[in-house]
């Protein structure tokens, strides 16, 4: 067969249901098998946009989602996409198609080294220079991508390689499992929590995968030890229990920082240094725990004192099973941080007015979204409040990236969010910059027939770092734009608008949009002016007179 055909039924073989992409005249024979195959296309609008999806897919599911671009600029387009899925430990395996190499016509059109261009961000990147290797290069590509870590890995399949006979036959999965710590590491962190007074866990990144969450659901019941997330960890604990504290979502000066500096033991699960660090350690400080899938990092900020290494949801139940609750842990910080924390969001989660309040908005969606439901972040100021002020029910229910914060993932990832959950409430949250920045795929979407509404917060400018410019005390300069008519644009693409008025009732809008179904674009008139005097003044000014001793 052709060695197109075999690469189609490798796919097939690892499960592979979609693949996102824009196709090229060097993908024609893998097209061609593909169009054979029960696997699924999806063409979207552009290469990022297919890439954030298929990182999405991987991100959710666990498998490696796929993606696929020509030569040249469509692989320079999955770039962005590579480094999300990378930073942020989401499987993914990106396809890009060459001129051939053995003979061309074409000299140097469109030819870049696209090997060497991933080689910095992913975990493999290969030419395929035989039809025979194409099993085994598969096969490879899917396990690194997604072992522990995940992260993005690329195959390179020339035009002439891909039209190449070969008789080579599919390689067998191989059955694996993840490793587990060592009984000396486990015994270390186990006498460190008992002896420790206030103990505190923070759910990172890692811990939001492999269904770590019973484990460790069954830990904190058992121990009563409570927790903080980091913005990605978000979810993996029920943040409406009385042992969640808040999530890191503000880089230091927060309610949650005065529960980190209270704790004398703080038990890292699955912390990525990849996120900002939501605290920095000295040797002065609490002593630190790290429990991941792999060793930790170190740097100037981070350096645990004991590692248990491997699968997280095993070290957790062995130090479930080893630990009992003590008589000298004292929680009553944690409480004091944890009622102030509520109060806090509480007080000033009803503000009205129009246009609307960030932490208004986050109130309102919480309040729209089913316990299930699925919101997906693009990258801005509002990722903050979300962060903060929106409780997670459910592990992988508030998608954000904080890991390479890329804007422009916010309505892919919902789309890929949607198509692995076809029965769930999911929504795109976006500022207007990053909206914009693969708004196009709203035509994929609604050819898709996804039912799925899109929220654009618009403040015509760049909202962050206008935020940036006021904390440093700068003029504002650079960051203003104008938008078009979203009612109108979203209508040119096949999906309904809306635009919330003055007066106007955002539930009930989004409650109809809900009710009709397909694809509907909210524009909501957002007022970014408390970012200053709630973030940077009022939540410092508060968090700091907290008394922990009372």
């Amino acid at each position: 067969m052709k060695a197109a055909d075999l690469f189609i039924k490798a796919l097939e073989a690892e499960g592979v249901e979609y693949v996102f992409g824009v196709p090229g005249e060097e993908n024609l024979d893998l097209l061609d098998a593909l169009h054979r195959s029960r696997i699924k296309l999806i063409t979207t609008r552009h290469e990022q946009g297919a890439g954030f999806m298929a990182a999405t897919y991987g991100r959710l599911t666990g498998k490696a989602g796929v993606c696929l671009s020509t030569l040249g600029p469509g692989a320079t387009n999955l770039v962005t996409a590579a480094a999300y899925a990378q930073l942020g430990g989401m499987p993914m395996v990106m396809i890009t198609g060459q001129k051939p190499i053995k003979s061309s016509k074409q000299g140097q059109f469109q030819i870049i080294n696209v090997v060497d261009m991933m080689l910095p961000i992913t975990k493999y990147t290969t030419q395929l220079a035989s039809g025979d290797t194409v099993a085994a290069r598969i096969r490879e590509a899917f396990r690194l991508a997604q072992e522990e870590r995940p992260g993005a890995t690329h195959l390179e399949l020339p035009e002439d390689i891909a039209r190449e006979e070969t008789d080579m036959p599919l390689l067998p999965k191989s059955n694996h499992r993840r490793s587990v710590a060592e009984h000396k590491a486990l015994r270390m962190a186990a006498d460190a929590i008992r002896e420790a007074k206030h103990p505190l866990l923070m759910i990172g990144a890692g811990a939001n995968r492999k269904l770590s969450w019973k484990m460790l659901h069954r830990l904190i019941d058992k121990l009563g030890i409570p927790s903080i997330s980091t913005q990605m960890g978000k979810g993996v604990v029920n943040e409406t229990t009385p042992k969640f504290i808040g999530t890191a979502a503000i880089s230091d000066n927060d309610f949650v920082h005065r529960a980190i500096d209270a704790a004398d033991l703080i038990v890292n699960i699955g912390h990525d240094v990849v996120e900002k660090p939501p605290f920095f350690m000295s040797p002065q400080g609490a002593k630190v725990i790290h429990i991941d899938y792999n060793s930790a990092q170190v740097d100037p900020v981070y350096f645990p004192q004991i590692e248990v290494q491997g699968d997280i949801a095993n070290a957790l139940w062995q130090l479930g099973e080893a630990l009992e609750p003590q008589a000298h842990w004292d929680f009553r910080p944690f409480e004091a941080v944890r009622r102030a924390l509520h109060d806090h969001i509480e007080s000033c989660g009803a503000v009205d007015g129009f246009p609307v309040q960030p932490q208004r908005l986050v109130r309102l969606v919480r309040e729209f979204m089913p316990e299930d439901g699925i919101i997906a972040l693009d990258n801005g100021i509002y990722k903050i409040w979300f962060a903060r002020n929106y409780p997670a029910y459910q592990p992988n229910t508030v998608l954000l990236d904080n890991a390479l914060a890329s804007m422009g993932a916010g309505l892919p990832s919902a789309m890929g969010a949607k198509m692995v959950n076809p029965k769930r409430e999911v929504m795109a949250i976006c500022g207007d910059g990053g909206f914009m920045m693969n708004s196009q795929e709203l035509e994929t979407a609604v050819r898709l027939k996804l039912d799925l509404i899109v929220l654009i917060l618009n403040d015509n400018a760049y909202g962050m770092i206008k935020w940036k410019q006021h904390q440093m005390g700068l003029s504002e300069f650079g960051l203003d734009y104008g938008n078009p008519d979203f009612v109108t644009y979203a209508q040119s693409y096949g999906a309904t608008g809306h635009t919330l008025e003055e007066g106007g009732d955002l539930l009930s809008l989004l409650r109809k949009a809900r009710e009709a179904g397909g694809v509907h674009v909210v524009n909501v008139p957002v007022d970014y002016s408390v970012n200053q005097t709630i973030l940077n003044e009022e939540i410092p000014r508060l968090a700091g007179k907290l008394d922990l001793d009372a």
